[in-house]
């Protein structure tokens, strides 16, 4: 497995979770679960820091970054648009052909499940090494 990335001497792991510390309030909690939702749907999952502070979760290629504003959590696949979403948990950035994003607000719950089918889906994809192309949405395919 590789290791996480590090910055100034620092292991990714450790910036994420200064990070989760740092923010202390309802985005900390969030973007924790969210983090220990993405190590237990991807065991292999190699936590990064890029662009500056951005936690980034890998598995043969990104899988999403997790970014924390003001009124929400973004999670952002960076295949998203590839991927199917049957509990439509993308909410955000879904006019693009490439990513699609996961807005969480201040008391919003994401369903689990269908988050870790999510990441398990990115991490396949990643694996076959196939390029990214929308997914035909149920409007499509009829």
């Amino acid at each position: 497995m590789k290791k996480s990335a590090s910055t100034d001497g620092q292991r990714a792991s450790e910036l994420i979770d200064s990070r989760i510390a740092e923010l202390g309030d309802w985005r900390g909690k969030t973007l924790a679960r969210m983090r220990g939702l993405i190590k237990e749907a991807a065991p292999g999952v190699v936590e990064e820091w890029k662009w500056m502070g951005t936690p980034v979760w890998s598995h043969d290629g990104i899988i999403c970054t997790g970014e924390s504003y003001k009124a929400v959590v973004k999670l952002t696949f960076a295949k998203g648009a590839s991927l199917e979403d049957p509990a439509r948990l993308f909410n955000s950035s879904l006019e693009g052909n490439t990513r699609r994003a996961i807005d969480i607000r201040e008391g919003e719950a994401v369903d689990a499940e269908a988050f870790k089918a999510l990441i398990r889906a990115a991490v396949a994809l990643n694996a076959s090494g196939a390029k990214a192309k929308p997914a035909r949405t149920k409007s499509q395919r009829t």
